[in-house]
């Protein structure tokens, strides 16, 4: 499995996708099992009030999340890019520039 990790604005998201002969989790919701690579990641928005407060720029950001939404892929590339996307996407709604997410991605090795 690789984790995609978008940094910015003094915090983190990070998401998991699960590659080819990997188990990704199963739930309401789930891909079809018999796609290749499945991306899982929290989605989220900012508030006027209520949700989590986190600290994003130096700034207080009330945020509110959703229940994550997997994606399958059929191939690597096309996971790789929706989920730096979906990264860029989730910071771009609590007001960080997307230019700004710094994206990497590296094999989560079990330990």
């Amino acid at each position: 499995m690789l984790l995609v990790r978008g940094e910015a604005g003094g915090t983190t998201l990070t998401g998991t996708l699960y590659e080819r002969g990997e188990r990704a989790p199963t739930f309401k919701g789930a891909p079809d099992e018999d796609a290749p690579y499945v991306w899982v990641c929290d989605e989220f928005y900012q508030v006027e009030s209520g949700g989590t407060a986190q600290t994003v720029s130096g700034e207080e950001v009330n945020v509110a999340f959703e229940t994550p939404m997997p994606r399958g892929f059929d191939t690597r590339e096309q996971a790789i890019a929706a989920a730096e996307e979906h990264i860029r996407t989730q910071f771009a709604r609590i007001g960080v520039d997307v230019s700004e997410v710094e994206i990497t991605v590296e094999k989560n090795v079990p330990q």
